[in-house]
């Protein structure tokens, strides 16, 4: 099960790996359907966009997930200013589709303007869909490793949407952070939920931080939920997870399950 600095429930503190970093078990996704920088949540309009991000933080919630791609900098920039959320308590993922190394610098120099950040916590090269993508890469991968040395990110890794790209991050020392599509359903995943898991386990096996994604399956397994949330919590592989939130009633919801879902983790275990 994940590794815990305190009593699970979803607002517990857990350690990502070896890379130095903590945060929330949960945390905000902000990109569902999303493409082009747009997503659901910004269909829904600006007030409840913000005013989610916002009960995130409300309801003990510390690690959100943006990108480039999902148009959501601003709105986080929004809620932080508008409740005064303390910087250094949040875990501020991004992603870059950069593929050049002076795309990416000016991908994470707009990034953190948008934003209105100084650093990011963690930022991720989006969505690979190839096995070799660290030699494709390698330029893109030295570019965030100077700015990981400057403070402007102080974690690097990847979100990968193949399995043969996650096997390559999974033993790739330059990986602080992997962000993995896991349910027990295999829907919208990178292989059956066998092999993904053990790729994920020899990532966290090599000290990488576990980040789990399309717990719901991109809204497909919603019905669902209590059964996937109780298989992801309870994997030895995965530290935190993202689930896409539309508003604040799903995140409410989501932790009654969560917690539900730990509850009978404790139990099965006693």
């Amino acid at each position: 099960m994940v590794d815990t600095i305190q009593r699970l429930s979803a607002d517990s503190m857990v350690r990502l790996g070896d890379s130095g970093l903590a945060t929330t078990l949960l945390g905000m996704g902000t990109g569902t359907r999303a493409w082009d920088q747009d997503s659901a949540q910004i269909r829904r309009g600006r007030d409840t966009f913000v005013g989610t991000l916002i009960h995130a933080y409300e309801c003990g919630l510390r690690y959100y997930d943006l990108a480039d791609l999902y148009g959501s900098h601003q709105y986080m920039r929004d809620a932080m200013r508008e409740a005064k959320l303390p910087r250094e308590e949040l875990t501020l993922l991004t992603k870059t589709m950069a593929r050049e190394p002076e795309e990416l610098r000016k991908h994470l120099d707009r990034f953190r303007r948008e934003v209105d950040t100084d650093y990011f916590d963690i930022v991720l090269l989006h969505g690979l869909g190839r096995g070799y993508w660290d030699e494709k890469l390698a330029g893109c991968m030295d570019e965030l490793s100077k700015a990981k040395e400057e403070g402007i990110v102080r974690a690097c890794g990847v979100s990968c949407h193949n399995l043969d790209a996650m096997k390559t991050a999974a033993d790739c020392d330059w990986v602080d952070v992997m962000l993995s599509r896991i349910n027990p359903f295999g829907v919208k995943m990178d292989g059956t939920p066998e092999e993904v898991r053990e790729v994920l386990e020899t990532a966290h096996a090599n000290g990488k931080g576990m980040l789990g994604m399309k717990i719901m399956g991109d809204g497909e397994i919603s019905e669902k939920k209590a059964e996937s949330l109780q298989y992801v919590l309870g994997l030895d592989c995965i530290d935190a997870i993202t689930i896409g939130f539309l508003n604040s009633g799903e995140i409410d919801d989501a932790i009654g399950h969560i917690d539900a879902a730990l509850e009978r983790l404790d139990d099965a275990e006693s």
